[in-house]
């Protein structure tokens, strides 16, 4: 066609679309070289046209800035320049555009070329200002220039459509990066005028675009954070073996969602430390406590470390919390009373190793504790001047572990005998518990257990041994035994199985451990095979035990008499049950099998312990009396060596294998006193009430003192693992939604997030799956959601959602959540069918060029009302997590898009204002990547949502369809 006027140009431009260089191509095209552009009058003609409509065109105006920014760059003709920022003046502060996608996104392009144009000019008049003559005159047009980048930037939406423009076109935002350097390095022209701090605040805009979505304020307004201290709790009470890494994750997404300043942050770990310190039950606990507080926390405090803390320095941070931390003398006295010692100096020490603090602060903190400390009642009595405080012995235990383990990886056949007195050292008074936590605190426990499983393993090697050797091979066997046993009950079984045993070469005390020993929620049968082994090894082993006056132990395979034991044990009860045998003949047999080697009544009592539960009331009495036989230790002369130390490791496994069957059958056996506590946090719940009330009770009690204490995560640890997954949800979200006060439902959002720490993957799923599904859609339950109860249930679930997503990838249940029954989550790909064939089809539609107007302005939400971020960046779908987030948005956008109202609506709301408040900057690889595309628009419409900034912070700008669907929602604001 041929081009009659500029008019006729400009509107064909308009209806085809043109891009800014595709105008400025065809325009030298349509009109002779002769013309300029001036004597055409075109500035006038497109700004005529610019403003035909409500709002001025945003298209027409980009040929206009086009236009300017690459014909006009001679910024010595002042009147020239101050005519084109008058222009400006006329469309800068009221930008909008209604139009389709692609104009929005020009928009926010002609907005960053104008802003490059500005910068440019301000530095051509700041470097101009050195001139003497000049100085008037360009001081005038810098004030005119920024008056116009003020003008520009002061405004948000602005501002987020630069943003958006910078993702778009990278080069263009780094020539602005440029401009900004040059024009700093002759801002010192100005000298101290208002025009030089009316230059800064310019450049401090600018700079500030990039960074506008991760600037998070603090809450200053609160001292205690229960979800710190609880997820502290939890962890030191249940999971001491863990690896630190998850740990110090899942307190930074609790920082971050909870916007904790930092000196608080760490002031609430070590309050955390110290009440667990104080509350913890005697014995293996204690110790347990003290290796998490003394060695795991500061370790990780250096992993915290790393991370960035912006301009603030951690040491510092540090050292103001143990500041605060010295102001809770009461807390330190308590726990410097419960460790005999002075608590605060030994882990300042600490800390000032690991490179936390620094000498200085960490004299001066000691000193301050000292002088605390004169005016507090004293600790040292009588009876406890002779007693080790646990902390320092577990802080000199931490490089005993490392020495040991070097010991046991040396050739044991070479002195087995000195090494059985490095066994037997290990043995004595707490030793053992003190080494196991610290090697637990310290991640080495798993490879102190394999080395045992070793030297267990070594001892099936009798070829050619003599009658001393005996003895000493039995004793290397029954300490390994016995230890392992000990490690498997105290920090669960899964620290000593290995994933790298050679196929068919699986240790006999593996294979033992996983099939004949009594655990805690695990049944045996006693007719398994594995207690069945070859009848000629029982017989002779019968035999053995029967007859001979004591048992022999040159060329004896331990491992052997072990698997056999059992049936050997069922010949003799048969016999005894009959009458073949006497009482003492019992006696005299039991002797035998404790008298020497206690590993093989542990496993005597393994079977037992199974073969019980399966006898009726009036049969138990035998077994039940040859458990207490096995039990009662043999304190004769001809006993092998270090056998008081062993029948104290003895006692407290039998003790712990026996416990479940002994309440079942309401028999009492006498075990040992051994020194140790009884089995801590057991049988915690009340017999005959009902475990919903427990539940209500215990929560109840935790909410009015305002933090969860390691009973208490126990008590819920054990109704979890009776009602399920489902029960344990709903009921506790039940009791969010009874509460009305504000600071109630708050305090009770960030107690209920620790709770669900037990197992937050399944919890999360339950939570999103089905109850939240179930109280949006039934109307009836609509009234539960309102303030302040439902905006609480919207908080945990965002908070839930955020962290099982940032974890869900990297952490393997824990064996402690394993152990769980899973019967109440269904399989989610069944209960949510979305269609997997989905995303190819939408690969289809978007390599299309029709991808706008069929997505974001087709009135008929159907096909495309579910395309979101994630299946552009495939994400798996058959991921449950994945699929109920992906679903629990498509509800969300139906109820956006809905025409009916109501509180579900407003819940709806709270939940996005809270994704919004807890992200960091750009959703890539959030929960948000789920939330369909089409439902920015359906946001903006709500009035606490329709932010430029809040729009950036929903949609995934690092996809091209994003920044779109944000330029779009954002220009129309």
């Amino acid at each position: 066609m041929k081009v009659v006027n500029l008019k006729q140009a400009i509107l064909q431009a308009w209806k085809e679309r043109w891009s800014d260089y595709q105008w400025a191509i065809n325009m030298k095209r349509f009109f002779p070289r002769g013309a300029t552009w001036d004597i055409l009058n075109l500035a006038e003609a497109l700004l005529e046209q610019a403003m035909i409509g409500p709002s001025p065109n945003p298209l027409i105006l980009s040929y206009l800035k086009y236009a300017i920014s690459s014909q006009f760059d001679d910024f010595s003709r002042d009147l020239c320049v101050q005519s084109l920022l008058e222009i400006m003046d006329m469309f800068c502060d009221r930008l909008s555009c209604h139009g389709k996608a692609e104009e929005c996104i020009s928009l926010c392009r002609a907005l960053l070329s104008a802003l490059t144009w500005l910068l440019r000019c301000a530095t051509f008049y700041a470097e101009k200002v050195k001139e003497p003559l000049e100085q008037a005159a360009a001081e005038n047009q810098l004030k005119m220039c920024l008056e116009r980048l003020e003008k520009m930037l002061s405004s948000t939406k602005n501002r987020a459509l630069i943003h958006i423009a910078k993702l778009e076109e990278t080069s263009s935002w780094s020539t602005v990066e440029q401009s900004l350097v040059k024009l700093g390095e002759n801002l010192n022209n100005l000298g101290s005028s208002p025009l030089r701090s009316q230059a800064d605040d310019c450049v401090s805009l600018i700079k500030s675009i990039p960074t506008m979505l991760s600037v998070h304020s603090e809450q200053l307004n609160k001292t205690g954070f229960p979800t710190v201290h609880a997820v502290v709790l939890l962890e030191g009470t249940m999971n001491l073996t863990g690896e630190t890494q998850p740990l110090v994750e899942q307190l930074m997404m609790v920082k971050r969602m909870q916007r904790i300043p930092s000196p608080l942050f760490v002031l609430e770990i070590w309050k955390a430390c110290f009440v667990g310190l104080i509350e913890c039950p005697e014995g293996t606990e204690e110790l347990k406590w003290t290796a998490f507080t003394f060695l795991k926390m500061p370790q990780v405090l250096v992993k915290l470390k790393k991370y960035p803390q912006g301009d603030k320095d951690f040491t510092e941070d540090v050292n103001c919390a143990f500041e605060f931390l010295l102001k809770l003398t009461p807390l330190l006295d308590k726990a410097d009373q419960r460790c005999n010692c002075n608590c605060m100096s030994l882990l300042l020490q600490e800390c000032s190793k690991q490179g936390l603090l620094s000498e200085a602060n960490m004299n001066n903190l000691i000193d301050k504790r000292a002088a605390d400390k004169e005016n507090s009642p004293s600790l040292k009595s009588a009876e406890n001047a002779n007693i080790q405080p646990n902390p320092g012995l577990i802080l000199r235990a931490e490089p005993t572990v490392t020495n040991i383990l070097k010991t046991m990886d040396a050739d044991h056949s070479k002195s087995p005998e000195g090494l059985l007195g490095v066994l037997g050292h290990m043995l004595s008074g707490k030793s053992l518990d003190l080494l196991l936590a610290a090697a637990a605190a310290t991640g080495k426990l798993k490879s102190f257990a394999r080395k045992f499983v070793k030297l267990n393993e070594f001892t099936k090697q009798i070829t050619g041994e003599i009658s001393k050797s005996g003895p000493v091979r039995a004793l290397l066997f029954d300490i390994s035994f016995l230890m392992l046993c000990h490690v498997a009950q105290t920090y669960g079984s899964e620290v000593i199985l290995s994933d790298s045993n050679p196929p068919g070469e699986v240790p006999f005390f593996e294979t033992w451990m996983l099939t004949c020993m009594p655990e805690e929620g695990k049944i045996l049968n006693p007719d398994h095979p594995c207690f069945r082994p070859d009848s000629t090894k029982v017989e002779s082993l019968v035999a053995l035990l029967n007859n001979s006056s004591e048992m022999k132990l040159v060329q004896m395979k331990w491992h052997e008499v072990c698997l056999s034991i059992s049936a050997a044990i069922l010949e003799i009860l048969n016999a005894w049950e009959n009458g073949v045998l006497t009482f003492e003949s019992i006696q005299k047999i039991t002797d035998n099998i404790k008298g020497k080697v206690c590993s093989m009544a542990v496993c005597a009592v393994a079977w037992l312990v199974a073969h019980v539960r399966m006898l009726g009331l009036d049969e138990r009495e035998k077994s039940l009396q040859m458990i207490r036989q096995l039990a009662t230790p043999l304190y004769g002369e001809n006993t092998l060596q270090f056998y008081n130390e062993r029948v104290v490791i003895m006692s407290s496994i039998l003790e712990h294998m026996c416990a479940d069957v002994l309440q079942q059958t309401a028999t009492q056996i006498k075990f040992p006193s051994t020194g140790m506590d009884t089995i801590p946090y057991w049988n915690l719940l009340p017999p005959k009430k009902p475990i919903k009330e427990v539940l209500t009770s215990v929560f109840t009690k935790v909410l009015e003192k305002g933090w969860v204490d390691s009973r208490s995560i126990h008590i819920f640890d054990t109704l979890l693992h009776m009602g399920g997954v489902y029960w344990f949800c709903n009921n506790l979200v039940k009791e969010l939604l009874k509460e009305t006060r504000k600071e109630h439902t708050l305090r009770a959002v960030e107690l209920l997030y620790a709770i669900f720490c037990l197992d937050m993957q399944q919890l999360t799923l339950t939570l999103l799956g089905h109850i939240l599904p179930n109280l949006l859609t039934d109307s009836s339950k609509w009234h539960t959601l309102m303030d302040p109860p439902g905006k609480a249930l919207a908080k945990l679930s965002v908070w839930c959602a955020l962290s099982s997503y940032s974890s869900h990838s990297k952490v393997q249940a824990s064996a402690r959540q394993k152990k769980r029954h899973r019967e109440d989550i269904e399989d989610y790909i069944s209960l949510f069918p979305l269609d997997d064939t989905q995303p190819s089809k939408l690969m289809r539609l978007l390599s299309s060029n029709e991808e706008d107007s069929n997505i974001l302005s087709s009135p008929n939400r159907s096909m495309s009302s579910s395309l979101s971020a994630s299946q552009l960046h495939t994400v798996s779908m058959r991921d449950p997590l994945n699929r109920v987030l992906a679903n629990l948005f498509l509800l969300i956008s139906s109820i956006l898009g809905a025409k009916t109202a109501g509180t579900h609506t407003q819940f709806v709301q709270w939940f996005m204002e809270e994704c919004v408040e807890c992200l960091e900057q750009g959703s890539r690889g959030s929960i948000l990547q789920f939330m369909p595309f089409t439902m920015v628009s359906e946001l903006v419409k709500v009035s606490t949502m329709s932010s430029p900034k809040i729009v950036l912070a929903i949609t995934d700008l690092s996809l091209p369809l994003g920044r779109r669907v944000a330029a779009k929602a954002i220009a129309a604001l």
